[in-house]
C-alpha cells in the first residue's frame, strides 16, 4: 500500500511539472501601436496564402489575441469585445505545429490543451491554408448563456473575428476569417462539450 501511495505521489508531482511546463505567459500587449484605425481599415484584407518558415511572435499573438478577446477594464473585468448580455462566450483557441492552446485573457497565458497538429482539419478542403504556422480558433461556450443561443454565439465571434483582421492589418500580417473546418475532427481533438460551438479560425502569417 504505501508503495502504491508513494508511487501516485511520485506520478502526481511528474503530472503537475509536465503541467506547469506546458503554460506559456505572453508578454503584455503593445499600447503605442501608431497605425490609426483608419490605416488598419484601409490596409484590411482576406489573404490565403501564407510563408510556413516565418513564425509569428508571442508579442504578435498577444497583441491579436487581446483584440479578439482580451480584458481592457480591468477594474470591471470587461472585454475588447461586445458580447450578448455580457457573457464572454468566445474562447480563443491557438493552434500550431506543435499542438493547441487555450488563451487565458485575465492572466494573458497560453495553456497547451493537445499536442496535436490540427492544422489540417482546421484547413478543411482549402489544404493551402496548411501552410499558415498559426491559426486562432473561435469557440461560442454556450453555457456562458441562460439559454442556448446560436445566434448570440455567432454574433460575438463576429465581433472578436473583425478585431482580428484589424489586429493583422495593423501588425503587417495576413489573416482571412473561416467558418470552414472538419468539426468533429477538431471537438474531437480538443475534447469540446456539446455546449460549445465552433464558430470560426483565422489563419495567421507573412
Amino acid at each position: 500500500m504505501k508503495k502504491n501511495l508513494f508511487a501516485i505521489a511520485a506520478l502526481s508531482l511528474v503530472w503537475m511539472g509536465v503541467c506547469a511546463q506546458e503554460v506559456k505567459q505572453l508578454p503584455q500587449p503593445d499600447m503605442t501601436l501608431s497605425v490609426t484605425l483608419m490605416e488598419a481599415l484601409q490596409k484590411r484584407s482576406s489573404d490565403r496564402s501564407y510563408n510556413a518558415d516565418k513564425p509569428v511572435t508571442d508579442q504578435q499573438l498577444s497583441q491579436i489575441l487581446w483584440a479578439a478577446c482580451g480584458v481592457n477594464r480591468p477594474d470591471k473585468n470587461l472585454l475588447t469585445i461586445p458580447t450578448a448580455i455580457n457573457a464572454q462566450d468566445i474562447v480563443a483557441y491557438v493552434c500550431t505545429k506543435d499542438g493547441v492552446s487555450i488563451y487565458d485573457p485575465k492572466k494573458l497565458t497560453l495553456t497547451k490543451v493537445t499536442a496535436e497538429d490540427i492544422r489540417p482539419a482546421l484547413a478543411g478542403m482549402q489544404e493551402s491554408m496548411k501552410s499558415a504556422p498559426v491559426f486562432i480558433l473561435l469557440v461560442s461556450d454556450q453555457s456562458k448563456f441562460r439559454q442556448e443561443s446560436q445566434i448570440y454565439g455567432a454574433m460575438d465571434a463576429g465581433y472578436a473575428s473583425q478585431d482580428i483582421c484589424l489586429m493583422c492589418a495593423a501588425l503587417g500580417l495576413k489573416t482571412v476569417p473561416r467558418a470552414m473546418m472538419n468539426k468533429e475532427a477538431v471537438s474531437k481533438a480538443l475534447g469540446l462539450p456539446a455546449t460549445t460551438i465552433l464558430e470560426l479560425n483565422h489563419p495567421v502569417g507573412y
